[in-house]
Order: structure tokens, then sequence, then C-alpha cells
């Protein structure tokens, strides 16, 4: 066995490969570039090495640069984690021959399944089931047309190295086509350093779902059940579980035999994943196999008991595996949310910048820890309180997994985990997440990989996500929730001392909720809420509560009952404003008196400033292109600019027709958010 191992990699991924390490009792370097220098990864490890400048192409993306750092630390293995080199055969083929042990599989199985063109011929050799489509790379944009208009719209236009959902467009049409070839090879020329494009029929209605596969050296291979990700937006998975409610225990078979054999043609060694697409009738195609660990691997760990990165570790060392496939079990549910750096409520743009406050959900089951009978609650991380999300590298900076007995069980856990998990400093996709797990088709398990399109074809609003009655219950909750707030508050303003006699703090129980709904329009609630024991009796909208808090407002996650039933909510105090988050709805409440709800109501509303003649910048990030001048016309839907933010391109339109009166920012300018680009005459 190892004595020590380099990762070569940041975040969370190499959080999670020094706990295994650890357990083993193997020493670990981390390496970190610029952005990371007090990045959670490098505390854990024993010792680190400086690769160089924030850019991964400058840093994570360099060879030679990683291999110079096993030499220098002494490592005898590199754990390459998931993206970067993870799947890169020269990394895998050159660390290799500099004498230094590849936790993976061997380079020549990379170069055969690593490169999706390659894989899908060899699958079609192996005679494993695979989709229609143009299996080698496509050199222009008008090729790209040319050959999908012959396979039959749609499509999907794929980088032969992408992953990540990064390096893949679904085109319906010549156009989609023609400037999804072009962004495909843009992004993964920056992201892989690998340009080639291919194309494939897009299987409608389809669901995605993988077969985890571990082989060694000396020829076993085994499959560790399915996962499904259909939960998918923009072709990055969003919530991952285990096993599917979808397919039948004969289809499982029949795909776990399939991904054995495809790895076996490949003399596959190491933990590797089989994707596939699952049409409605559960016949399934070869996607591609993804020839190293995946960031959903926690959900197979949670059902099969198995540490994925401590079988890796040894598999590398070259111990056999001694499971046969009847060893393998499938243990209750496990569930994933990955918990991202991006803002739901303005089009998923991506949030960068401090955590003010990083508080998870207490952990009950730890990465390389065994997983509790009962369930539990587990968070892979590579942030800390306090931390920097830099805008260099992917916007994931969380992992919630839980396990239950059962889905329904596990939905459960899952959705109380999110309530209790407190982000702030920067936006996350949290609420989105919590709404997603409350979805009847969801809880229902009725979804395909375009659920989230669907269900949310106007992007996602919290309260308006599927206006239910559960929905609006909800809502009054965090109405009535806000009241309790703002009386405890005001108890504790009662009981200062030195208050003038005959004029001290006398609370009336009635009050008035102040609200706005989806437009900005006023919302007025009268509550009333009446001290009761240790708890409040609270009455609004025809409804009574009776709540208590357990845990003191000084703290954001609030732990308490309602009606004598356990809850977990997030409320925090801004200047006048108390911010309720429940359930995935976060309301913004006043809570006023009855006369100081009345005056209220009499002041002037103030116009918010027209920025029609401006195009702001959505989010952080680097402007890599600006396509128009002063003086040209530009119509409405037109190409103005193109931002680079976490290793993904977003390209900025016009709303309108109007004339550039100025640019005011330059090609390659970093970017803070709602700064202007360009100003309309």
């Amino acid at each position: 066995m190892f004595t020590k191992i380099l990762i070569a990699n940041r975040g969370e991924i190499a959080c999670r490969v020094i706990k295994t390490a650890k357990k083993m009792g193997i020493q670990t370097v981390a390496v970190y570039s610029d952005a990371d220098k007090y990045a959670r990864h490098v505390r854990l490890a024993d010792e680190a090495v400086h690769l160089g400048p924030a850019p991964s192409r400058e840093s994570y993306l360099v060879i030679d640069k990683i291999i110079a750092a096993c030499k220098q630390a002494g490592a005898q293995a590199v754990h390459p984690g998931y993206g970067f080199l993870s799947e890169n055969t020269e990394f895998a083929r050159r660390v290799e021959e500099e004498g230094i042990v590849f936790i993976g599989p061997k380079h020549a199985s990379i170069a055969a399944m690593g490169d999706k063109i390659a894989s899908k011929q060899l699958a079609l050799a192996a005679r494993v089931n695979t989709i229609p489509g143009y299996n080698a790379a496509i050199d222009t944009a008008e090729q790209a047309v040319e050959i999908a208009r012959g396979i039959g719209y749609p499509v999907m236009i794929k980088a032969s190295a992408g992953g990540g959902g990064k390096g893949l467009r679904v085109a319906f049409d010549d156009k989609q086509a023609f400037e999804g070839f072009t962004s495909c090879r843009n992004e993964a020329r920056n992201s892989f350093g690998d340009d080639r494009v291919f194309i494939e029929k897009y299987v409608e209605e389809p669901r995605h779902i993988e077969i985890q596969v571990l082989g060694d050296s000396y020829g076993h291979i085994v499959y560790l059940w399915e996962r499904e990700c259909s939960i998918q937006r923009r072709h990055q998975k969003v919530i991952e579980e285990a096993p599917s409610p979808f397919i039948s225990e004969a289809t499982r078979r029949a795909m776990g035999e399939q991904a054995v054999q495809l790895a076996r043609a490949v003399k596959y060694q190491s933990a590797g994943t089989v994707e596939f697409v699952v049409g409605k009738d559960q016949s399934f195609y070869f996607l591609e196999m993804n020839t190293r660990l995946q960031v959903e691997h926690p959900v197979t760990e949670g059902i099969t008991g198995l540490d994925l990165v401590e079988m890796m570790i040894r598999v590398a060392a070259g111990e056999r595996i001694f499971l046969t496939q009847e060893d393998i079990r499938r243990d209750g549910w496990a569930m994933e949310c990955r918990i991202n750096a991006e803002d739901p409520f303005r089009g998923f743009l991506p949030s960068t910048g401090r955590l003010v406050k990083f508080a998870p959900p207490v952990e009950t089951w730890t990465a390389s820890g065994e997983v509790p009978e009962d369930g539990g609650v587990r968070v892979d991380t590579g942030v800390v309180d306090g931390g920097e999300i830099p805008m260099y590298y992917d916007s994931m900076i969380a992992k919630l997994v839980v396990k239950g007995r059962d889905r329904a069980d596990a939905i459960a856990k899952m959705r109380a985990a999110l309530n209790a998990f407190a982000i702030r400093g920067i936006s996350s996709n949290i609420p989105f997440q919590a709404a997603l797990l409350a979805h009847p088709k969801f809880v229902a398990g009725d979804f395909n990989t375009g659920f989230i399109a669907e269900q949310y074809p106007k992007g996602f609003s919290a309260a308006a996500a599927f206006d239910t009655e559960a929905v609006q219950a909800d809502l009054m909750l965090l109405r009535a929730l806000a009241a309790v707030a703002h009386r405890i508050h005001l108890d504790r303003s009662a009981r200062i001392t030195g208050q003038l006699p005959g004029h001290e703090l006398i609370i009336k129980p009635d009050s008035i909720v102040i609200t706005t709904d989806g437009q900005g329009n006023p919302e007025s609630v009268p509550v009333s809420v009446v001290p009761d024991n240790d708890s409040f009796r609270v009455t609004l909208g025809g409804v009574c509560y009776a709540i208590e808090f357990d845990t003191p407002l000084r703290e954001v996650v609030i732990h308490g009952r309602i009606d004598g039933q356990p809850f977990c909510a997030q409320i925090e105090r801004i200047d006048l404003i108390y911010r309720v988050i429940y359930n995935g709805l976060q309301l913004d409440a006043k809570v006023r008196s009855l006369l100081a709800a009345q005056l209220s109501a009499l002041m002037p509303f103030k116009a918010p400033p027209d920025l029609s003649r401006f195009l702001l910048s959505p989010m952080p990030g680097l402007l890599v292109d600006v396509t128009v001048k002063p003086g040209q016309k530009v119509l409405a839907g037109e190409k103005l600019a193109v931002i680079e933010a976490m290793k993904m391109e977003n390209i900025l339109l016009a709303t309108q027709d109007a004339v550039v009166a100025e640019v005011k920012a330059a090609k390659g300018e970093s970017l803070a958010v709602d700064q202007v680009i360009i100003r309309f005459e």
C-alpha cells in the first residue's frame, strides 16, 4: 500500500479523497493555485505544493507541474479526482512513465473510453446498444448542419472530450445547430484543450441512468447498481439518487451486464461509470463512459456501504476485488443535491465572492465512515465559513447527501437538511432544490431529463413554481414565523431598563404582515400573536398555529415546533425586514403595528431607475467578447457580449432594437455584478 499520495484536484473532491486516505493511514499532498492558497483542501492535507496562477490552464491543467509536484513531495501515486486532468490520456500515460501510480484506469482504457467518439465505435463493436449518430469529428459549422439534417432533428452536439454539461448543446433546427457547434468547440477548447465535436440523435423524453462499475488488474469486474441522474438543468445534474424509481429489475440487470461487458472490452481497472439514455419503454442506449470517479458517487456508497475512493486506491496498489456480484448489496435509498454558487432567481447566473456564513446541517454520516443503519446526512464540501468562491472554477460548493429507508424517507430527510443549510454572502440554488423535492411529479418519480425545462419554462420563482394549496399554506406559515420573530424582538425591547415611567413599551397582539407578490404589489395580512406559556398562539388568514422556538434568534437556522411537530427554518432580521426561508420558499416581510401600517400605506411610491438604456453584467466574470461598436444598430435577440464565469460561456443578447452609444467595458476586463458594459442611445 502507498504511504503518500498526491491529489491533482481542488475543492470538494480533493477533501473527499483526503478523508479516505487518512482513514487508510496514507499521507496526502494537496496542490493549489493562487486562488486556492487558503482553501480547505490545502488545510486538510499533510502538505501542499503551489502550482501557479488562478486560471486552471496555468495551474491544475499543467501536466508538467503536477508531475513535478509529485516528485517534489515524494508521492508514490496520484488521484486525479474528477474534471481537470482526470480523463486526460496524456496525463495518465506521463504519470505511468514517470514511475508514479495513477489511481484510476490505465491510459489505454482512458483513450478508448474517455474519448466519446472512440467509445461509441468500441461500444458498437462490443454489441452494446448505441444511439444513431455521426461518430467522427466534425470540422465546420456548415458540415454540422448538414449532418444534423441527415440524422433528423432534434440532435445533440457534443464535445468529444466534454463532461459536466460543458461542450454540449441540443439543436432543434439549422440555426441552433450552427450556433451550437461553434459554442461547443469554444467551450471544449477552453475547458479541455480538445475542440473535436460530434453529433448524435437526441432521444426525446429520455432518462439519464448510469451504472457504476469497478474492476481490478486481475480481470474481475462488477457493477454497483445504478444511479438515476435525470434531474438536470442545461445538461448538468442537479439531483441524483440510487436506485432509480423507474427501471425494472430486468432492465437493471441488463444494463449492469452490458456495462460490465463494455468495461471488460477495454480491460478496465478502477472505478468507472457507464452512462445510458433510457426511453420511456425502458429501451436503453449507451451514451458514454466516464473513466473516473463521478461527482455523484456518494449515492452508490449510500446503498452499497462501500467506500469507492478506498476501492480505487486498493485496486491501484494491485489488490484484488474479492466481491462477487451477489455480494453487492442494495440497501435503502440515497439521494444527493448539488449545492451550487448560482442565483436561481436570476436565471441561475453564477455567484462568486465571500461566504459570509456557511453552516451546513449536522453530519450523521461521513464520507469515509460507515453508513448508519437508519440513514443519515452527509455533506461533502471544499469550502469553509468565511471562505472565497473564486470565478475561475465550477460553481459547486457542496454536495448534500442523505440515506433513507425508502425514497419517501430520503426525500423527507433531504428537505429537512436543506432547511437547515444556511449560506450567506453569495447566492445558492438551495431554494430551487427544495422546490424540486416538493414537486408532485418528482415525488411520484414521474420525470425525465427535460423535467426542469418543462416545469419552469419561464425560469424559477419559488412562490410561483407550482401554485398549489400546499405552497399557499407554507406562505401563510412563513408570515406566522415572521410575526413570532417580531414579537420576540418587541419582548426584548420591552425589557430594556431605563424606560420613562408611564411611557413603557406596550405590546399589542394585533399587527399587519406586509409582503409583496410576484409583480411587486404589496400584500397585507392581519395577524394576532399571543404568548401562551413557552409558545405563541398565532392567528392569521383564518388559521391558528402554536409556534415555539428552541433556538435564539441570533442564530440564522431556527429549530422549534409548530402545533407540536418539529420544524427547521431560517429567519433573519435585515433592517426592518424579516427574511424567512422554509421548504424552498423565501419571504421578505415587514411586521407593523396597525397604526404604522396605515401610515406606511400613505407613503409615496418611489419608481426604480430606468435601466433599459444599459447592458449590465448579470454576474461577476470575464468579458470574453464585445460584438458591437458605437453607432451600430442592433436588433432584439442579437448577440452583444460574451461573459465567461465558472468555466461556462454566457451570451448576452439585446432585448430590444437599439443603437449603441458607448461601449463602457473592454474585452478581457473582469466585471462585477451590474457593471455597465454598453450604453444605448
